[in-house]
């Protein structure tokens, strides 16, 4: 049998949504020992499992297995028990070579996913450490631990307020999943759209003669309020960006390898982050260009661009021009909040030209324009899809 065909069995098995027939032929592909290292390469790359402290005991496992079966009610049907001593013969294997699945594959009311669950909500860490979850499309109040009311939610954004009495710097960290865009304007009335996948950390309020900085993780576009005498900072891991009143974008995901900052209006300067006044050897960007520090070598350069290709994601669009198919692929897993499995890595290096309209074009239309205009063929299984 072919591993592609294997393969989205798997990916159904461990969604809870292979069927009888498929859980046969999984359980005869797997009892090869050739197939047995396959299926453990497999799921210790593409799925969320923790890896043992220690190597579990075969039989210790097998009789937990079985306590749980049994305590199945008897009103369930036989054909639907087979299928349960089926998914534990697979557990039972998966087991014994050295994982633990982070969730518990067996309950009497309903069947559990074993992947961890993606995390889709839009959270607020306030300053006291407790997690405020925003609905994107719903309306809220911030308060600080005196019960003032320092933040108002409304739809997609959330607007900060200050009177500049602020005696010292207290944070919160707004984090937006995949999948989901959001608004904040800043106590001093800077403007940020985050992108997906990406957090800022904040001051509830900016003190009076002190500098304003903020710690971004992801994406987002600044609209930084004017002040000649308080400047303004983004902090970019290793890069301090020093904005001078302006519009720009940062980019500065982990997985990237570098961090990208682009300038819309105005002025910014990038500097390697921990430098003394006196060292400090910045980088100056005009209107139009980018700025790229990379993390590696510490080095930066710029280069002039069209802006639009690196702002479209807030209306909604990605633009793609001369991208490898890898950092295409890393862009709509954030945007769409799914999984994709690539297994055609001559097919990452290549570069693409498409522009997708987010907000009005699902996953499975993008995948069929690269399919019909590129011949990439592919599955989509639960929310995963298989690059072949």
């Amino acid at each position: 049998m072919d591993f592609k065909d294997v393969e989205i069995i798997i990916v159904k098995y461990f969604s809870q949504s292979a069927n009888m027939e498929e859980l046969d032929i999984l359980n005869t592909w797997i009892e090869v020992p050739e197939n047995q290292l396959i299926f453990h390469e497999y799921v210790k790359t593409h799925f969320a499992i923790t890896l043992a402290m220690n190597e579990p005991d075969i039989k210790t496992v097998k009789k937990a297995l079985l306590k749980e079966i049994k305590k199945e009610k008897q009103r369930i049907k036989i054909k639907k028990r087979r299928a349960l001593m089926k998914y534990a013969a697979v557990a039972i294997l998966f087991l014994g070579i050295g994982f633990v699945l982070q969730r518990d594959i067996f309950n009497d009311q309903n069947n559990k996913e074993i992947i961890v669950p993606r995390k889709d909500e839009i959270t607020l860490k306030l300053g006291n450490g407790n997690v405020k979850i925003i609905s994107a499309d719903g309306t809220s109040k911030v308060y600080d631990t005196n019960g003032k009311v320092i933040g108002e939610q409304n739809g997609k954004d959330l607007v900060y307020s200050g009177n500049g009495t602020a005696a010292k710097l207290v944070y919160n960290t707004l984090s937006i999943p995949n999948g989901k865009r959001f608004n904040i304007t800043l106590s001093d009335g800077t403007l940020v759209h985050l992108n997906a996948g990406s957090s800022i950390t904040f001051p509830v309020e900016f003190l009076k003669n002190k500098i304003r900085k903020v710690f971004l993780s992801g994406e987002a576009y600044f609209e930084v309020a004017h002040d000649k005498k308080n400047a303004f900072i983004v902090n970019a891991n290793r890069l301090d960006v020093q904005v001078y009143g302006t519009k720009f974008n940062v980019t500065n995901y982990q997985e990237d390898e570098a961090t990208d900052v682009v300038l819309v209006e105005g002025s910014v300067g990038l500097a390697e982050t921990g430098q003394s006044a006196k060292t400090k050897n910045e980088t100056f960007l005009t209107p139009g260009y980018k700025g790229t520090f990379n993390k590696e070598d510490k080095k930066i350069s710029n280069e002039k661009v069209n802006t639009s290709l690196y702002t479209s994601w807030m209306t909604g669009n990605l633009v793609f021009r001369q991208e490898s198919f890898q950092n295409i692929i890393q862009k709509l897993q954030r945007h769409y909040n799914v999984i994709i499995i690539n297994n055609n890595q001559k097919l990452a290096q290549e570069t693409f030209n498409a522009t997708i309209e987010t907000d009005h074009e699902s996953i499975e239309q993008v995948f069929n324009y690269f399919k019909k205009v590129y011949q990439i063929d592919y599955s989509i299984v639960e929310n995963k899809i298989i690059i072949h």
